[in-house]
């Protein structure tokens, strides 16, 4: 079993910032490192091979930090790349995937939405798990392109943002969807400015609060789980620029550490 002492957690840039505050919320004594590839992201727009190339990147630096588990924070990662990690690494290694089954399951009007990258909708593991819970169900794929960018540059309110939400809100407004499903970590810091444009009847879901979870019963199971850790260490990487992730961190109420990184 791995001795490290903190959970990993990587994402192409800042989107999978929305899941570490979900772990936080579950977990408030472990130890967490944060590690956002902002200098290649997005990872929607990249060959499976430079996708599978750095999320190994980002799992070796995390080893060297010494993690006992790590999250892969991003959608296009897990898709493409968790089953060559998992081959790889002798490590706990937990994947994010649209929460199309709890859409599938809900739904009333028989069609939902699911606003993710290029790199995840063309993926096999995406196909073939949209495939075992939509028969019968319509499934409308929407790309966000250009969403991601916005959101590493700090612009979640911007008008060029709005124009893109409206723009991609109305192609699943044809459709008649119930359910919008967030397919990207990202997109959860989209929500505000989402539900301004689409009706209170359609519900908004993402994978935060379940990979929590399934995070915690993992570290439990592995008996590796800190419950009075009293000085907890929260510390958060990126390769690019450190002023959209310290944004986006500004209502932490925690004693956190944000630093660029070379990785």
């Amino acid at each position: 079993m791995n001795k490290g002492n903190n959970i990993g957690i990587f994402d192409s840039g800042v989107g999978g910032l929305s899941i570490w505050k979900e772990i936080h919320q579950l977990m408030p004594y472990e130890n967490t490192i944060y590690l956002a590839d902002s200098l290649n992201a997005p990872y929607g727009n990249k060959s499976i091979d430079e996708i599978i190339s750095l999320s190994i990147k980002n799992t070796e630096t995390l080893l060297k930090m010494g993690s006992k588990l790590i999250v892969v924070a991003c959608n296009t990662a897990t898709t493409n790349a968790i089953s060559t990690l998992r081959e790889k690494f002798n490590i706990p290694i937990i994947g994010i995937e649209p929460a199309i089954k709890p859409a599938a399951l809900n739904t009333q009007s028989k069609s939902i939405g699911v606003l993710a990258t290029k790199g995840t909708l063309s993926s096999q593991l995406f196909s073939s798990t949209s495939k075992e819970f939509t028969e019968g169900i319509q499934l409308i794929e929407v790309i966000g392109e250009g969403l991601v960018r916005l959101i590493e540059e700090g612009k979640l309110n911007s008008p060029e943002m709005n124009t893109l939400l409206k723009k991609y809100v109305d192609i699943l407004l044809n459709e008649n969807i119930d359910y919008l499903v967030l397919g990207c970590t990202h997109y959860p810091f989209l929500i505000p400015q989402l539900k301004k444009i689409i009706p209170p009847y359609i519900k908004i879901i993402d994978s935060g609060v379940a990979i929590a979870k399934q995070t915690y019963a993992l570290i439990e199971k592995n008996k590796q789980l800190n419950t009075s850790n009293k000085n907890p260490s929260f510390q958060f990487y990126n390769n690019k620029n450190t002023e959209t992730m310290a944004m986006l961190l500004e209502a932490s109420k925690e004693k956190i550490e944000i630093n660029y990184l070379s990785f």
